[in-house]
């Protein structure tokens, strides 16, 4: 099983590459169990929707569309 340290660097290191079969799963049962790293998964989910948001925003400003 993983430790929550282990479990936290697989999502960071989700955000630049695909993870392994054998990683994919050994955190998915980590997150089943783990409220603490499920939080931590949202919230990392919900900064990166916004940082996008954000760059599309300033993107259009700049074409200058609306």
């Amino acid at each position: 099983m993983l430790s929550c340290k282990e479990a936290t660097r697989l999502m960071s290191q989700a955000q630049d590459r695909n993870l392994g079969l054998a990683e994919r799963v050994q955190l998915e049962m980590h997150l089943a169990i783990c409220k603490g790293c499920r939080n931590f998964s949202e919230q990392m989910a919900f900064l990166r929707k916004a940082c996008r948001a954000w760059l599309d925003r300033e993107r259009r400003l700049r074409d200058g569309e609306s």
